[in-house]
């Protein structure tokens, strides 16, 4: 039998939502009336089905009962993490690296007065939290061991504002624990917790929550021709697997975000490919995290007109998610962002 999967689409916002909302033509993305949609795709590995969600009822049975399943799930109240009101949609992600060797602003915050000065421009700028890491994962990195990454970040990590909510971007067990105990609240491990095997016994330790994030094998082989069957549905089947895993492993909260991992074992037609269908993944019922910034999607697509920040790329893939209902950003750009954000909410009333 064939494995069907819901995307919801044809998106609505603000108070054009409401008011389809209200008319009972849309349904809330997460039941938030600022976002509703009122089409789905019913999709499996040999075709692909659009239909408007009042259409639902006339699907054969097995199919309605899977697809009003995964509608209850995605209409369902999403609970806040901390301060992560996802009522307003997206929620920033700041990245800081305090690295010599990230793709994009290696070496910028590597010293600890800058990397502080940088954490307070963020929060400034409008950044719901910020990730800090002290290990590059760009395509072609080397691992570092736990005493360098380690030493490079509990300057600012000691230092930091406990009022204000930081996310550790680490693959290693040891360096969540310390974090977790300096007040960190937010774990984000690109490897999709593969890399080391007991940072599964931390999180479940600490109860917090985490990032499940998808990638290809480790930084310095992933980009070697990465292949999928459907890089859309084998994405999805990967996540599906790791919460089961997950749940039967004693992580029973639902505090848990979900990045599809563009431009981690992915091409220019894969990562494109789950921009375009980001959506789909609301349907697993938690909270989606892409991270797009500066990616090298943006060159391949922009050519001659390509530049080191890619804000403008940047931007336009950010709306673009939020419009998919995308409820977190990770972004080097804080204020450029959310400029553009706020002046395409407005135009959009």
């Amino acid at each position: 039998m064939s494995r069907y999967y819901t995307r919801v689409c044809n998106f609505y916002y603000g108070s054009k939502s409401k008011a389809l909302i209200k008319k009972a033509k849309t349904l809330p993305l997460n039941g938030n009336n600022l976002i509703s949609f009122d089409e789905i795709e019913i999709i499996s590995r040999k075709s692909i089905k659009k239909l408007s969600i009042n259409k639902i009822n006339d699907l054969p049975n097995l199919i309605k009962k899977i697809v009003k399943k995964d509608i209850k799930l995605i209409t369902k109240n999403k609970r806040n993490f901390k301060n992560l009101n996802f009522k307003t949609l997206p929620k920033i992600m700041g990245v800081l690296n305090m690295t010599p060797d990230s793709f994009s602003d290696g070496g910028k915050y590597n010293r600890n007065y800058l990397a502080k000065r940088r954490l307070n421009y963020l929060f400034d700028c409008g950044a719901n939290v910020v990730d800090i890491g002290g290990e590059s994962t760009r395509p072609g990195s080397k691992p570092v061991s736990s005493k360098i990454e380690w030493n490079r970040i509990k300057y600012i990590l000691n230092k930091f504002n406990k009022k204000n909510f930081l996310s550790l971007d680490t693959r290693k067990s040891e360096i969540m624990e310390k974090g977790i105990n300096l007040g960190v609240a937010l774990v984000n491990d690109v490897s999709g917790l593969n890399y080391d095997k007991n940072s599964l016994n931390v999180l479940k330790k600490y109860k917090i929550p985490f990032v499940l994030h998808h990638s290809l094998g480790n930084p310095d082989v992933m980009q070697n021709n990465p292949k999928y069957k459907n890089v859309l549905l084998d994405i999805y089947d990967f996540f599906e697997k790791k919460i089961k895993y997950l749940r039967i492993n004693g992580i029973d909260h639902n505090n848990i975000i979900l990045d599809p991992g563009i431009g981690f074992g992915k091409n220019l037609k894969h990562n494109l490919k789950l921009i375009k269908n980001i959506s789909i993944y609301h349907s697993l019922g938690l909270p989606i995290l892409l991270g797009i910034s500066r990616k090298r999607f943006i060159k391949e697509l922009s050519g001659k007109n390509d530049s080191s920040s890619r804000v403008g790329g940047t931007i336009s893939s950010s709306i673009y998610a939020m419009m998919q209902g995308v409820q977190l950003l990770r972004i080097h750009d804080v204020n450029e962002i959310n400029q553009s954000l706020k002046v395409f909410k407005e135009l959009i009333k």
